[in-house]
């Protein structure tokens, strides 16, 4: 199966500003200078949580592009600690272990 001209376009971009030129979305730089890493896993797991994706090259482009603008407006209404994209961020939060009354002496 060959690629796509959008998949070819998508190998090519590096950068969360890449991203969002090519998707044509108006960007805050200073917003995507703090949490550039954060907005493009964001739009990953956005990604991955689709079902099912258009074959239709322009249906999925304008999918993409919605995605990737969800992605951005989450750090520019939220940030980085209280999103907690990665799994650094959940390493202190509480855990819960049980103990069963029997075992305690």
């Amino acid at each position: 199966m060959s690629e796509t001209e959008l998949e070819l376009d998508l190998d090519e971009l590096s950068s969360a500003e890449d991203f969002l030129e090519y998707f044509k979305i108006d960007f805050d730089p200073a917003v995507v200078h703090v949490n550039r890493l954060h907005i493009l896993q964001r739009f990953h797991d956005y990604v991955e949580e689709c079902d099912n994706l258009p074959s239709d090259e322009a249906e999925l482009y304008e999918l993409y592009r919605g995605l990737l603008l969800g992605a951005y407006e989450d750090f520019v209404k939220s940030d980085a600690i209280t999103e907690k994209v990665f799994k650094v961020f959940h390493m202190h939060e509480p855990q819960e272990t049980f103990v069963p009354l029997d075992s305690i002496k």
